[in-house]
């Protein structure tokens, strides 16, 4: 995995040199921003495999770079911040941010993670798969990547729906909290599971009518159950 052309927007001199020189060590390739604005004029024109990122930034805040870069791209995107709550988390991912670290961090879970998030994305995209799944007027394109309920088309961020095909081709079997890390976000990680039950409460969102399939199973995790209706 070594090589990747990563695009680093950080404002914070320390932190930036840390991440940079970690990064490289790891293969990476590293172009530095010091603000909104110069990261969003850097990556408009240059190419890039992944886009890592701090929300507080001057000139032009992470959100918003976010959700330009969103407009015009579907490269990863690795948020850097020191604000966890769960609100916060709701908004990046709902923006489509691929994965969320909260500052301060260790370095080597920093690459851990974002190695994770590319090979799901290599992976997703090498996936020529077609499956369709269907329940009553819930449509589940794999292939395409789309969804739809009653003939709607169902917006949903990269990582919602990389769960949701995950339950629909597991139907039926509880998986922890950790097993669902490691089978969709690709990475083992001991600590914090928010980022499953954030992604979790946004796909019942996103499911309307439909959120009851996706069941709680209480002190152990979650299944996607066909027949709870």
């Amino acid at each position: 995995m070594a090589g990747e052309r990563i695009l680093l927007i950080e404002d914070e001199s320390r932190i930036r040199e840390m991440v940079k020189e970690y990064l490289e060590n790891e293969g990476f390739v590293i172009t530095e921003a010091v603000d909104g604005a110069d990261g969003l004029d850097k990556f408009k024109n240059s190419e890039f495999d992944m886009l890592v990122l701090d929300v507080m930034l001057p000139k032009v805040d992470g959100w918003s770079v976010c959700r330009e870069v969103r407009r015009i791209s579907s490269i990863p995107v690795m948020m850097l911040t020191a604000r966890g709550e769960e609100y916060d988390r709701l908004f990046g991912f709902e923006l489509g941010v691929d994965d969320y670290i909260v500052k301060p961090f260790s370095p080597k879970e920093l690459v851990a993670r974002m190695k994770a998030v590319l090979r799901r994305s290599g992976n997703t995209e090498k996936n020529t798969s077609s499956e369709l799944f269907e329940y009553k007027k819930l449509y589940v394109n794999i292939d395409s990547r789309r969804v739809t309920i009653a003939g709607t088309n169902i917006e949903m961020t990269p990582k919602e729906f990389d769960l949701l095909s995950f339950f629909v081709r597991n139907r039926d079997r509880v998986f922890t909290r950790e097993q669902l890390l490691d089978k969709v976000w690709g990475y083992e990680f001991g600590g914090d599971y928010r980022t499953v039950d954030t992604h979790v409460k946004m796909l019942r969102e996103s499911l309307g009518e439909y959120r009851s399939l996706l069941v709680t199973v209480w002190g152990v995790g979650y299944k996607f159950e066909m027949g709870v209706r």
